[in-house]
């Protein structure tokens, strides 16, 4: 039997919440397969830990992680109480630390689920975002806080060596897709770093002549999203292009709720990390309202990462059965508790069996 250790960041706000829903999950198909064991570990690390221990995580978090297969994160964040470059720290250092450069995220519209486009029929995407670089390496600098000539410099850091491995990896995600990419790029305004990427596309693009690509500005394909989603297979785009748009995609499937994600290490020379694209949602923990949709599908990524793509898939048809039969929760109009939705799925599991 195959076993994997998984190591479980549930974090802050509803994190916790979709977390326990998610495990339930896995737990059921574990059980029901019979062929491989999850091994999980449970860090109590966020705000919580933050105002035991004076940090967010401990100093030693990232080795603590890396003898794991996996990582499992619910959400980090809590702007009530701490602001969230502190809390969301520990995220950043995980994806730079162990080099998890391609940030996979699906945005797919369900059946059962409306889209906010009014003409929308098939949605089917996927945005790879880069992970390590751009604007989300710490470089820069702030001068004369607080007084009238405070100066604040953020500088973004692309290498030739980050842009292409990204682009390499996001033409062989679409070989097995419809074989189209889209570039996001800013080039026309942001003549260093965003030239460099349009010179590596149009060198690597020759390596792959069976998928058509091509580049966007980064507000033009904004506009795209919502005007002709469908013309989109596999969108490549920067660290902060990346996030911004990913979010938007969520939004036209019908919520941050139905959105996963992966921090895929390709080279697997260290963990992967799997998250909803949705935050901590501190408004709405502890009601038992949250839609756990978005960590039960970042948990179907995680298994067909470790090789278990049958039960990866399994949970996938089965969230995607229960949406087409009229299951929400309330972000989607509907008025089923977080348990409850994953009641749901988990009923259409076992008519699998």
């Amino acid at each position: 039997m195959k076993s994997f250790r998984i190591a479980l960041y549930p974090g802050d706000g509803i994190g916790p919440e979709v977390m326990a829903e998610a495990v339930r999950v896995l737990e059921y198909v574990q059980q029901r397969d019979g062929g491989f064991r999850l091994e999980l570990t449970r860090f109590p690390w966020g705000s919580d830990f933050y105002f035991q221990h004076g940090c967010a995580a401990p100093d030693d978090f990232l080795e603590q992680l890396r003898g794991f297969d996996a990582i499992l994160l619910g959400a980090v964040g809590d702007p009530r109480r701490l602001p969230d470059h502190v809390t969301l720290a520990p995220l950043v250092r995980i994806r730079q630390g162990f080099d998890q450069y391609a940030c996979l995220r699906p945005c797919r519209l369900f059946r059962g689920v409306p889209s906010l486009l009014r003409d929308a029929q098939v949605i089917d995407l996927l945005i790879l975002r880069e992970n390590s670089e751009g604007e989300y390496v710490v470089c820069g600098g702030r001068m004369h806080e607080g007084r009238p000539g405070e100066v604040a410099v953020q500088s973004a850091i692309h290498t030739r060596r980050g842009v292409e491995r990204i682009l390499r990896f996001g033409f062989q995600l679409a070989m097995t897709r419809r074989r189209r990419l889209t570039m996001i790029t800013k080039s026309n305004a942001l003549r260093f770093g965003m030239v460099l990427w349009d010179e590596a596309l149009d060198k690597i693009r020759c390596e792959f002549p069976e998928v058509e690509s091509e580049r966007q500005h980064a507000d033009a394909a904004a506009m795209d999203l919502v005007r002709r989603p469908h013309r989109f297979d596999v969108v490549v785009a920067s660290n902060l292009f990346g996030d911004i748009l990913s979010d938007l995609g969520g939004a036209i499937i019908g919520g941050l709720g139905l959105a996963p994600s992966a921090n895929l290490n390709p080279d697997r020379t260290s963990p992967s990390m799997f998250e909803p694209v949705h935050g901590s949602a501190p408004d709405i923990a502890g009601k038992g309202i949250a839609n756990p949709v978005a960590m039960i599908l970042s948990s179907a990524m995680m298994l067909e990462w470790l090789g278990l793509a049958a039960a990866a898939e399994s949970i996938r048809r089965a969230t995607d059965a229960a949406l087409a039969d009229g299951a929400k929760t309330p972000d989607l109009g509907g008025s089923l508790t977080t348990s409850e939705m994953t009641d749901q799925i988990l009923a259409h599991l076992k008519q699998t069996t």
